[in-house]
């Protein structure tokens, strides 16, 4: 059938191995990467100019608002064991929640490739860190390739490395994020405390004051809180996945509050500190920790200084390799399954997004950086406006009720079947959250616009969220949904007297055996 596989059923009692322990080292490891490193760098720099501090505050409130729109879209994958293709069916259609999950596929193919070429950068610096001759590789590429032979190499050689990670399973992989979370962490500390040594201290960026003053400083702050909110926009869109996974739904609750802002905050906090001390050492900030690992191998370094950079950049390569694979690769492998189900599966349609992001050329992407991140930062709206259908429809329409045998056909009196099996309800939603943004991002790619659709578009991940909630809620009770409820309870009302038996220590309303008997009567529909 066109709604079923074996990835898309509810997960069995066998697979659901995310422990409490798995949620924090998963965000442990995905906090430790290039981007959040340099996250600062954008707020600290001109025309923003806040001081240090008010950089770093703005990361811990960004990450920390963001944390518990992360738990609240994992909730439904944690108490009913599905993934976010399937999740979406509930408020989009069973239908209608193919464009979302498209979106979200092609976004993480293309975020794939963006990675892994980062990812070959940090392979550059360890291969030059074993042998220095690497860097004089000369190019046999013409100029319109946009890349050199030595950099498709170090490319290619992260690309192909990546692929054995894609063949785990998502409840396999949790030991993947368990290495890096012990390992780049302690290489993250190394970098930090090398950095101190060698500039005889902090460096002058602790020193430097904010630039800003009165609202120019407030909405500064205000700006870059939302781009580290945009930047999770994804993991908020797709965290189902993995909290399917997870044995009890509470694993994906504090754990995820908690480590969220502080693993993200520590290694901004890192980055701001290294690159301070690395303008007391050259005279410049470097920002980026590839490009000062480079500048460390220049002017023939010790033996010491060789070893520390490539256990340092081996280190990043492990960080980078873990963040697509938790950002990306499984969020496309997920999402491509929903599209084609009879022909794909996860892991599968993990390697259609290796495949992707190669032949995408991302190296051409990154040259115009300014303009793709502008473009990127721009997607979060359509991802917080589907966000915010999801949340309203779970919380608020079917307060946790749900018909997990509906999900998983296509006849009309199915709950999600709605109109052709399209919610119109959801798409408007849907469609406003992005229209109330369109104005100020024309402002953002550079013409000119109304100073207050500048400021909506500032809040873009809010007002996108914001406004399809109400807009969803309105639509719903002018035009009643079938399965809308009255009171909240987590059950599934596919299984007869589900509510009875339920874990009263976890509130998890899973009834004993109930979803392992909803997953085989939810097979039985393709026979």
């Amino acid at each position: 059938m066109m709604l079923i596989n074996d990835d898309l059923l509810p997960v069995g009692a066998e697979k659901r191995t995310w422990a409490s322990w798995n949620f924090i080292t998963f965000w442990i490891a995905d906090s430790f990467n290039i981007n959040t490193w340099m996250i600062v760098s954008s707020m600290i720099q001109m025309p923003v100019g806040l001081s240090w501090w008010q950089a770093w505050l703005c990361v811990w409130i960004g990450y920390g608002v963001v944390a518990p729109f992360i738990v609240l879209n994992a909730r439904p994958g944690a108490i009913f064991h599905v993934t976010f293709p399937v999740v979406a069916r509930t408020s989009f259609g069973i239908w209608g929640s193919m464009w979302c999950v498209f979106n979200r596929a092609a976004m993480a193919c293309i975020w794939y490739g963006v990675q892994a070429s980062i990812g070959g950068t940090c392979v550059l610096v360890m291969l030059r860190a074993m042998w220095p001759s690497v860097n004089n590789i000369p190019n046999s590429l013409p100029a319109s390739s946009g890349t050199t032979t030595r950099d498709f190499m170090c490319f290619f050689l992260f690309w192909l490395i990546s692929l054995p990670a894609i063949w785990f399973p998502i409840h396999k992989i949790r030991h993947l994020f368990t290495l890096k979370a012990i390992v780049v962490p302690i290489a993250g500390i190394t970098f930090f405390v090398w950095c101190i040594i060698k500039a005889h201290g902090v460096g002058p960026i602790i020193n430097q004051p904010s630039q800003q003053h009165g609202s120019a400083l407030g909405w500064s702050m205000v700006t870059s809180i939302m781009s580290c909110i945009s930047n999770m926009a994804t993991l908020v869109t797709n965290a189902p996945d993995f909290a399917s996974r997870a044995r009890r739904p509470s694993d994906a609750v504090l754990p995820q509050l908690i480590s969220v802002p502080l693993g993200f905050s520590i290694v901004g906090f890192f980055g701001i500190i290294v690159s301070s001390s690395s303008q007391a050492i050259y005279g410049e900030a470097i920002w980026s920790p590839i490009d000062l690992l480079g500048k460390f191998l220049d002017d023939e370094p010790s033996h010491a200084t060789r070893f520390g950079v490539w256990f340092i950049s081996a280190s990043f390569i492990i960080a980078q390799l873990g963040t697509n694979i938790s950002a990306n690769s499984i969020s496309a492998g997920c999402d491509l399954t929903a599209l084609m189900p009879r022909f794909i599966n996860i892991r599968r349609g993990g390697y259609i997004a290796a495949i992707v992001g190669l032949c995408m050329l991302p190296w051409n992407l990154l040259k115009s950086s300014n303009n793709f991140t502008s473009y990127l930062s721009a997607y979060s709206v359509f991802l917080s406006s589907i966000a915010g259908v999801m949340i309203m429809d779970y919380y608020v329409i079917r307060k946790g009720h749900y018909s997990v045998k509906d999900l998983y056909h296509s006849e009309e009196s199915g709950w999600y079947w709605y109109t052709y099996g399209v919610n119109f309800r959801a798409y408007a939603a849907y469609i406003a959250g992005i229209l109330i943004n369109v104005i100020g991002f024309a402002g953002a790619t550079g013409r000119s616009v109304p100073l207050a659709a500048t400021r909506i578009y500032d809040m873009s991940f809010f007002t996108g969220f914001g406004v399809s909630a109400v807009v969803y809620l309105t639509l719903n009770y002018i035009f009643p949904a079938k399965g809308a409820s009255a009171r909240f309870e987590e059950v599934d009302v596919s299984e007869v007297d589900v509510s009875e038996e339920t874990d009263s220590r976890d509130g998890d309303s899973d009834k004993k055996g109930g979803i392992e008997q909803d997953r085989e009567s939810v097979r039985s529909i393709r026979t």
